[in-house]
């Protein structure tokens, strides 16, 4: 067996949720809970179908950010991985209801970050290990650290506190 890391593409200003799943239905029922959740949300969706064909399925209502899905899955390579890349929304929007879709199975990440998944390859397939979210810790946040994430939270992403 074989362990890589897999750097994912993330247009700016973009989110990415990497998930798992385990059936076909798994791009029409992604799309449904995307477009019904957030309306306007612009998006990309990829699944990497495990048997049969084993084709990668996708959709969306933006034809690069469905580019970009697909780009991702091909460089995955794993069977039942899924990419939704996102604008006009955040993962917290969607992730609920993503997590409650029958098909899915696991999300690995969600997230706005460089972002590296850890692949295991072998000679059936391959499958993800996990990923590598960022970057690590530097410090702990000071009082003017807290002021400025507070001010992030209500004044520029718009949550109450």
């Amino acid at each position: 067996m074989e362990i890589q890391t897999v750097r994912l593409t993330i247009p700016e200003g973009a989110n990415i949720i990497v998930g798992q799943s385990h059936f076909i239905k798994t791009v029409e029922d992604l799309y449904e809970i995307m477009v019904t959740t957030v309306p306007g949300v612009r998006f990309g969706l990829a699944f990497n179908e495990a048997s049969g064909p084993c084709l990668i399925r996708c959709d969306g209502n933006d034809d690069g950010l469905v580019e970009v899905a697909v780009e991702n899955c091909r460089a995955l390579g794993a069977g039942h991985v899924f990419t939704i890349v996102m604008l006009g929304a955040y993962p917290i929007n969607v992730l609920d209801r993503i997590k409650q879709c029958q098909e899915v199975c696991r999300i690995f990440c969600a997230t706005a970050n460089p972002l590296e998944v850890v692949v295991a390859l072998s000679e059936q397939g391959a499958g993800v290990l996990g990923v590598i979210d960022g970057e690590s810790p530097r410090g702990i946040e000071t009082e003017k650290d807290k002021q400025d994430r507070a001010r992030l939270l209500t004044e520029i992403i718009g949550y109450k506190r």
